[in-house]
């Protein structure tokens, strides 16, 4: 009969029960309530596994013999093998094979270099890379791609030509004659030559290398792209001759001490 019974709620089992959230609009949405062993679980985060980092080793010291070449100075050696400490770190690693006076080395003495495996493998890869094509330079620039792919003899004829060249690209003027005459007056073609009597050694500037400039000359003049040793050959001809232009008009005008 119509409306004597009552339908009966069914039971529901407790894991399937669910909690009303509330939504917008008034309807709600039902998620079912886990027990707490499934929740422990859900909320415990995995722990991230550990990278393991490498740390680069530092390059080990590594210890090469060296011939001395002519024209050759302790801070040419240790420029080109990047020694640490420089050049008065490798005249104290050979010092009782060079004495006492670290500017006087010659040729054929052997020297202990200290450097590194990767200075080594650096200058080996410079040594051995491809080289990149260079675009075809215009005007002055030809002349100064020219001469620095040309090589040059280790001694005073290749030093001059050298400098000559050097001399050419930022317009110093002077000529083979006129730089060889002064210096075999100034220092007979001993790279390594130093007046430790006159008048600029007693205010503690001695004259220095093949054309006998003072420290306070040479800085002054040096010619950009050489070295910044005064007892480097061509160092040595460039900043002399360019002291030379300045005050003599040319190197090739001096005759006597200047």
């Amino acid at each position: 009969m119509a409306g004597r019974g009552k339908h009966r709620r069914p039971r529901t089992n407790p894991l399937t029960r669910g909690v009303a959230i509330a939504g917008t609009g008034g309807a709600a949405l039902t998620l079912p309530l886990l027990g707490a062993t499934y929740a422990s679980a859900a909320e415990a985060p995995q722990s991230a596994p550990a990278v393991a980092q490498s740390v680069p080793q530092a390059a080990q010291p590594k210890s090469l013999t060296y011939t001395v070449a002519k024209g050759d100075t302790l801070y040419r050696i240790a420029d080109k093998y990047d020694v640490s400490g420089g050049w008065k770190k490798l005249y104290k690693d050979n010092r009782s094979a060079v004495g006492d006076d670290p500017k006087l080395i010659h040729p054929g003495l052997k020297l202990k270099v200290s450097t590194t495996k990767a200075a080594a493998a650096k200058k080996a890869t410079k040594s051995s890379a491809p080289a990149k094509p260079a675009a075809k330079p215009a005007g002055g620039a030809a002349k100064a791609t020219q001469a620095s792919a040309k090589t040059y003899a280790n001694n005073l004829d290749g030093w001059i030509r050298e400098a000559l060249d050097v001399m050419a690209q930022k317009g110093i003027p002077g000529s083979y004659d006129g730089i060889y005459r002064n210096i075999m007056r100034e220092s007979s073609g001993n790279p390594q030559a130093i007046n430790n009597w006159d008048s600029n050694a007693v205010k503690g500037t001695p004259s220095k290398g093949l054309l006998q400039t003072i420290d306070p000359t040479f800085q002054a003049y040096h010619v950009d792209g050489t070295s910044w040793d005064p007892y480097d050959p061509v160092a040595n001809i460039t900043a002399a001759c360019n002291y030379a232009a300045d005050r003599y008009g040319s190197i090739d005008n001096v005759n006597g001490p200047y």
